[in-house]
């Protein structure tokens, strides 16, 4: 993959306006506000009263859903990596909220364009270094770019493969888990940098039970030692460093931890007595596992499968059909993370 640095884009000149007057307002969060007035007395955009009681929390603008595929050839052996990217900036200045003034503003058309050329020219090695390389292109390529914001998702294909062999170019499309991160800079700030999967299915028929729960009189679940288990896991981490991190090694890990905690080992299983008790040692085992992740976020909901009651139909059901049930679902989350070291 080519690794050749990305060009430079000019800043956009800046317009001088007439002669003015500038006139504070209220709530930014990037330096003070203003409101142009003409030479001649007149706002060209009206102040109100109630402009002065209002200020700004956040302001961005970007591009969604931003699609390539980038395709490494090496002789006849081909990789490919198909990602789909969100890409959103918060600038110095907010006079296009204000005045409607889009001078500073680098098109959201652009900013398509700039994640295209950067596949082109720096490659995609992991989504995450992608996302990075994007922050710093943004950040550095223009002076009155604030904060960039990355989300990325990776499309989920895996190469063909028989009897051992794999196939020089052919793929197939394997939706197990979505593989996404997402990566926020300052300018002049270190990135922050999360990496997660979802949308993960897993499904065991036994090794599962939830007992001793509080009852109230509105309590009708009965207490059961033994039922199906089904979650659709989402998990997403921060990284405590972004340099020399293998990104794709730690979500690889993180990944069949989740997988590991849930399943138990393949002959036998694992006792569940509850969702939350999968849930927390699994992350244990993945701040244990893996000295980069700062702290992480599993969210497990219990998709139920309820035994049909089939009496009426002459017929004993020993928890051989079940009902699979959308809704309502039981969920359960949980945030753990690395206790901060004293400092002496």
């Amino acid at each position: 993959m080519s690794n050749g640095m990305s060009a430079k884009a000019a800043p956009p000149s800046l317009q001088k306006p007439a002669p003015s007057v500038e006139t504070p307002f209220a709530g930014n969060g990037a330096g003070t506000e203003t409101r142009q007035t003409t030479g001649e007395g007149t706002e060209g955009t009206m102040a109100t009263a109630s402009d002065q009681n209002v200020e700004f929390v956040r302001t961005g603008y970007g591009k969604n859903t931003v699609k390539v595929l980038v395709i490494r050839r090496q002789g006849s052996r081909h990789s490919i990596i198909e990602l789909k990217a969100d890409v959103e900036l918060t600038l110095k200045s907010r006079k296009d909220y204000l005045t409607g003034d889009n001078s500073d503003i680098i098109p959201t058309d652009t900013i398509k364009n700039t994640v295209h050329a950067l596949a082109k020219l720096k490659g995609v090695k992991t989504i995450e270094q992608f996302c990075l390389d994007i922050c710093n292109h943004f950040l550095t390529s223009f002076n009155h770019v604030l904060r960039t914001k990355v989300y990325m998702e990776e499309a989920p294909w895996r190469r063909l493969e028989k009897n051992g062999v794999e196939h020089a170019h052919a793929f197939i499309f394997t939706p197990e888990a979505c593989r996404f991160c997402d990566v926020e800079q300052n300018l002049h700030g270190i990135p922050v940098v999360h990496s997660g999967v979802k949308n993960m299915t897993v499904l065991k028929t036994t090794q599962s039970g939830f007992e001793g729960f509080l009852r109230d009189r509105f309590t009708t679940l009965q207490e059961t030692k033994d039922r199906c288990f089904c979650t659709s896991v989402y998990s997403r981490w921060c990284y405590n460093k972004v340099q020399d991190v293998d990104f794709d090694a730690a979500w690889k890990c993180v990944k069949e931890t989740i997988i590991e905690k849930f399943a138990g080992p393949y002959d036998r299983g694992e006792y569940s007595p509850s969702v939350q008790k999968t849930l927390y040692e699994t992350q244990v085992l993945v701040l244990d596992r893996v000295p980069e992740v700062d702290e992480i976020e599993i969210v497990m909901p219990n998709q139920h499968y309820f035994t049909i009651d089939m009496t009426k139909m002459g017929l004993v059901n020993k928890d051989e059909v079940l009902l699979p049930l959308d809704n309502p679902s039981g969920n359960i989350t949980g945030t753990l993370r690395r206790k901060q070291r004293a400092k002496l």
